[in-house]
């Protein structure tokens, strides 16, 4: 989790000089949300405005360079600059009038050195190339290639990463101070690696590879968050650690739209630190209604009931919360003097974990105790139900801690084809039957249970009378 900025102190400025993305993904747009997901004020130097969407860039209109130069020189003189960064520069004229104002004030100095688009679509010109190692490269703090980046700058294919340090090795032969070839792109492993040469060392920095198409955008944050970090006093090792994480993130929650390659989200971590409050506050007034409702105690099961809610996307225990302890039965009531968590239920948490594989918008779950009545009772209310058999559960996955209910959670979705509001199974040796309640919130998920607890309570005065 990244510290954020206690703005009673003064908040890091940051610069990016790079070009617009209409469609909002990349460029100046990715770097400002980038910028204030990181607790950084930023501000920009706009050097090309492009119209351009997640798949094709169709047209490219440049900025006078003394204009590019007049922003990062009000920018500077006004607010001070404590890092900067740039991106789509596009022309000589502009990098070399970038190069000279900058060069007046020594802040640290991220390039991502912008050559072509996700698309195809050049971002600099060729004759431009050359401007760019001569007039920028020295005044690096680092420069951030891709692969391909970085096979343009060396003149030469990269196929392994020895090819990468000796890339970065040369590249940083050019001027700056150190050099970041991303491996984003070299497919030679399930880890997505890339090489720092700083000092005459090579420090590699290693994150699971994703098999997602949310990767556009991804350079453009990805230089932002290390200048970012660097505004923030983070030195240049531990300011590519964190942005690394960042960006990991921000292509894992990236965005399903458009037609091509869906906009990374800088805002991912945010949003999630922001999940996780609604969340606890979403299980506690779960649990208040649970506690308030007549007749609850008559639902819950021997091992006690509990309440669970998952981050988006969430992929272990200590992602999903629930009540410590569990409610139980006292008298004709249920209770919990504990205040809602995260990790503190393993045995819901592992339906949800399973059941987000298939459907993200189902994050909550109750569990309930098993009869037939209450089966029944579910059925009528128009809830889709399906079961698994714990008795079929195969010798492999039955010794192996909790590999039972992802297998069983697996079972009941094939049993109908969709993921059930409810699952429930019969138990087996040692093990008690159960029923459990799949749903978007919480709350929703109580009351349902408490319209449960009162059509049960009716239903046995019903019988007691007849």
């Amino acid at each position: 989790m990244f510290e954020i900025v206690n703005v009673k102190e003064k908040i890091p400025i940051a610069i990016t000089i790079a070009g617009s993305d209409s469609s909002g993904g990349a460029g100046i747009q990715a770097d400002l949300k980038t910028f204030a997901a990181l607790g950084v004020h930023g501000t920009t130097a706009i050097t090309c405005i492009t119209a351009q969407n997640t798949y094709s860039v169709t047209a490219i209109e440049c900025l006078k360079p003394e204009f590019v130069r007049e922003q990062i020189r009000r920018v500077a003189e006004d607010l001070g600059i404590d890092a900067g960064k740039t991106g789509m520069l596009y022309t000589e004229e502009i990098i070399k009038s970038v190069a000279d104002e900058i060069s007046r004030y020594g802040f640290p100095l991220v390039i991502d050195p912008v050559m072509t688009a996700k698309s195809g679509a050049p971002l600099l010109k060729n004759e431009a190339r050359e401007a760019l190692k001569k007039h920028l490269f020295p005044l690096a703090t680092v420069v951030t290639p891709n692969i391909f980046e970085a096979e343009e700058l060396i003149e030469r294919k990269i196929a392994n990463i020895e090819d990468v340090k000796k890339a970065a090795e040369e590249i940083c032969a050019m001027g700056p101070k150190a050099v970041l070839v991303k491996g984003g792109h070299l497919n030679i492993m399930d880890e997505s690696i890339d090489v720092l040469y700083y000092k005459g060392e090579y420090k590699i920095f290693r994150a699971q590879r994703l098999k997602v198409k949310t990767t556009h955008g991804t350079g453009c944050s990805f230089s932002a968050a290390i200048a970012a970090f660097l505004a923030r006093g983070e030195n240049l090792p531990s300011a590519i650690k964190h942005a690394k994480t960042f960006i990991t993130q921000a292509i894992k929650f990236g965005l399903n739209i458009g037609k091509g390659a869906g906009p990374v989200n800088p805002m991912a971590t945010l949003y999630r630190e922001t999940s996780k409050y609604h969340i606890l506050r979403s299980i506690d007034e779960a649990k208040r209604i649970l506690e308030s409702s007549p007749f609850i105690a008559d639902l819950v099961p021997e091992v006690g009931m509990n309440i669970a809610m998952a981050l988006p996307h969430a992929e272990n225990t200590s992602e999903v919360a629930a009540i410590p302890g569990r409610l139980v039965r006292v008298f004709d009531r249920v209770r919990s003097y504990s205040c809602p968590e995260f990790g503190a239920s393993s045995h819901l948490a592992r339906y949800l974990l399973e059941v987000l594989k298939y459907d993200e918008r189902k994050r909550a779950a109750i569990n309930i105790k098993f009869s037939e009545t209450i089966l029944n009772l579910l059925k009528e209310m128009n809830l889709k139900v399906s079961f698994y058999d714990r008795r079929k559960e195969p010798e492999e996955i039955k010794h192996i801690e909790g590999m039972t209910i992802p297998w069983g959670v697996k079972q009941a979705v094939t049993e109908i084809g969709s993921v059930p509001d409810v699952i429930y199974h019969k138990g087996d040796i040692g093990k008690e039957p159960m029923i459990v309640l799949l749903g978007e919130n919480p709350i929703k998920l109580a009351r349902k249970v408490a319209e449960i607890a009162l059509k049960c309570r009716r239903y046995k005065t019903d019988n007691e009378r007849h």
